[in-house]
């Protein structure tokens, strides 16, 4: 696993931790679920709206791509 690709890693977990953590809350005290809901209802939120994080080996060596769903682009980063 090169640098990149462990950054990658990183950022994708950082991103869907911190949407995973706020949506549980934001479900558990605006709605009446209960239970198992709660925290599967807030991982299919934070793994709809995370963004996605990609290191690709291009012709100028591997570089870091990230893709949202709110962004058309694809965008690079660093």
């Amino acid at each position: 696993m090169s640098k990149l690709q462990l950054r990658a890693f990183l950022y994708q977990l950082g991103c869907f931790a911190c949407l995973f953590i706020l949506a549980r809350f934001l479900v558990e005290r605006y709605t009446e679920l209960t239970g198992f809901w709660v925290p599967f209802i807030a991982f299919v939120i934070g793994t709809f709206l995370s963004p996605k994080f990609q290191a690709v080996k291009t012709n100028d060596g591997e570089k870091l791509y990230m893709k949202w769903v709110f962004s058309k682009n694809v965008k690079e980063i660093g």
